[in-house]
């Protein structure tokens, strides 16, 4: 019997035999090593308004690269992007997805041409989860930081924190999504709440600009009480700007959609804490 191999990158902490993918369906373990599927292929290429990511303090107005793969370590059953989110690189219950091969450094001098064309500031790893291609990220995002281009994610914050720690540098900017306020709420979406605090808590001290959004989800994380204390939180890491999105039902979530009035009032309560809480998809 073959030794398995731990993927270290995040909470689920996969032990994988050889040729086996872990939760994210990104991950293999291939001659004794733990390969990123998604490394150099994309599913998604745009140019978007930096307030789609959504991120409405950093370089306000602007546009930029985004990008994204396949795959993801948390299996919400509302997720929007599902299609590349819950994809292998087989594709999406059997239906494969257009793929393009795009190495680091063609990503970079694209990006470069684009932010000197004054089309984009940078590029922005989202849609789906990008840190599952974690080494593609980081090998990218070092050559951009050499060029002087913005690095944004969009991430889940299911990480863990060495890996977490060796990229923030050369990340100037994250929304981060903080599904709901309790463990209760992660174990829903089979992820861990202690993460995606704590990588919040390090993209804060290392000097990221960072912003969050929780999309409110009727009966799931609509408590006024865990608003107070989501709101609370952040507050202490030093007024983070917080994004209440709206939920439609999607994927294999038939939970009637979020009332406008839900998200005013959740926003009344967290601007008792906040400077800046904004609503999205209204």
């Amino acid at each position: 019997m073959s030794e398995k191999i731990l993927c270290a990158l995040c909470p689920h902490g996969c032990e994988l035999s050889e040729g086996q993918t872990g939760f994210c369906r990104a991950r293999r373990a291939e001659g004794g090593r733990i390969r990123p599927l998604g490394y150099g292929r994309l599913t998604s290429i745009a140019i978007d308004p930096i307030e789609k990511k959504p991120l409405y303090h950093f370089h306000p107005g602007s546009r930029i690269l985004s990008i994204g793969s396949f795959g993801c370590n948390l299996r919400c059953s509302f997720c929007q992007n599902y299609t590349i989110s819950q994809a292998d690189e087989e594709g999406f219950e059997g239906v494969a997805i257009p793929v393009e091969e795009v190495s680091p450094l063609e990503l970079a001098e694209t990006a470069v041409r684009l932010k000197r064309e004054g089309r984009s500031i940078g590029v922005a790893f989202t849609y789906n989860e990008p840190l599952v291609a974690y080494e593609y990220v980081l090998d990218t995002a070092k050559l951009l930081k050499e060029r002087g281009i913005a690095v944004v994610l969009v991430t889940n914050g299911q990480i863990n924190e060495e890996p977490w720690r060796v990229l923030l540098p050369y990340v100037d900017a994250a929304n981060i999504d903080l599904k709901g306020f309790s463990q209760d709420f992660y174990d829903w979406a089979k992820g861990d709440f202690a993460t995606t605090k704590r990588s919040i808590e390090l993209a804060v001290a290392a000097g990221c600009h960072v912003e969050v959004t929780t999309l409110v989800i009727p009966g799931k994380n609509d408590s006024e009480v865990k608003m107070e204390e989501e709101a609370a939180y952040l507050k202490s890491l030093g007024d983070i700007p917080l994004h209440l999105s709206r939920y439609f039902p999607r994927y294999k979530s038939d939970i009637p959609m979020t009332p406008v009035e839900t998200l005013t009032r959740l926003q009344k309560m967290a601007e008792k804490k906040l400077s800046h809480v904004h609503r999205g998809n209204v």
